[in-house]
């Protein structure tokens, strides 16, 4: 029987580092900080239990204590167990503030951030999740600048999610891709063709003018303003000139058609007969 041969281990040598570009010096990867605040990162998850349940500190700050309880094991519904926080809630703080940090992160000017520090700024900063960097610092400053509530801001950034796709549709090209205001200016332009009424075609036309900024996408919309006052100006002198014919209602006594053999239902005019037609037929016969 042989013998087993000794296995042996060597360490493989290290890669050497990527070569750095002409002029700059190679920096090794260093791992992100850590989310929490430097007063959180030394507690145990009884302390950040009562952090959480208690609301202690700013939004921001807390938040991502719901993070690090995940990491030690702890599920959604047991966190809502001890803290009071429903799942959608640690969903909604998580998401807002990784938000919050790619503002930091970005040209995002710090001072407006305190804006979003009062209970509902995670509502708000939620509701950007699905923009690209550049389209946060926009949306976010837009939001800052007009004081939106959460609706508002929901409905901003599905506009400026949505604006280029629609490239190549009428009028898009008068409206700024970079300009947050005029994607929601460009959805009630857009939604004002689909309109019913001139009526409110024209109400859809007088929010896409609140929201536009650039002065092409106002010039564009002013144009369009014309076309539907015009269009609405003629249809009242139109319905104002139309000749109106009266039709008579017909109204059957209670067991009426109950106790007729048969019953026939006759049309109340031809096309083209107007009000001649109207009056000078029967409506109804019993047999």
């Amino acid at each position: 029987m042989k013998s087993a041969r000794p296995i042996s281990a060597t360490k493989i040598p290290s890669s050497p580092p990527p070569p750095s570009p002409p002029g700059e010096l190679y920096q090794p990867f260093r791992p992100p900080p850590s989310p929490l605040p430097q007063k959180y990162r030394s507690l145990g998850p009884a302390e950040r239990i009562d952090i959480l349940r208690n609301r202690l500190g700013l939004w921001h700050e807390y938040a991502p204590l719901i993070t690090t309880l995940a990491n030690d094991g702890f599920t959604p519904p047991s966190i809502e167990e001890v803290t009071g926080i429903s799942g959608v809630e640690q969903n909604r703080l998580v998401v807002a503030v990784q938000v919050r940090d790619s503002l930091l992160s970005s040209s995002f000017d710090p001072d407006l951030l305190a804006f979003f520090d009062a209970g509902g700024g995670a509502d708000l900063l939620y509701e950007l999740r699905f923009l690209n960097a550049a389209q946060r610092v926009a949306a976010a400053q837009c939001v800052v600048e007009q004081r939106f509530d959460q609706k508002a801001a929901q409905e901003l950034a599905r506009a400026v999610k949505d604006f280029p796709r629609r490239r190549g549709d009428d009028g898009w090209a008068c409206f700024s891709t970079a300009r947050p205001g005029d994607c929601l200016a460009y959805t009630h332009f857009r939604l004002s063709r689909e309109a019913l009424s001139a009526g409110d075609r024209i109400a859809a036309l007088e929010r896409a003018m609140e929201a536009a900024e650039t002065e092409g996408a106002k010039k564009r919309i002013e144009e369009e303003m014309e076309k539907a006052a015009s269009g609405r100006r003629e249809g009242i002198e139109g319905g104002e000139g139309a000749e109106r014919v009266t039709v008579p209602v017909v109204r059957l006594m209670y067991g009426e058609v109950a106790e007729a053999t048969s019953v026939v239902l006759l049309p109340v005019c031809r096309a083209g007969e107007g009000a001649e037609g109207v009056g000078g037929i029967s409506y109804w016969r019993r047999g």
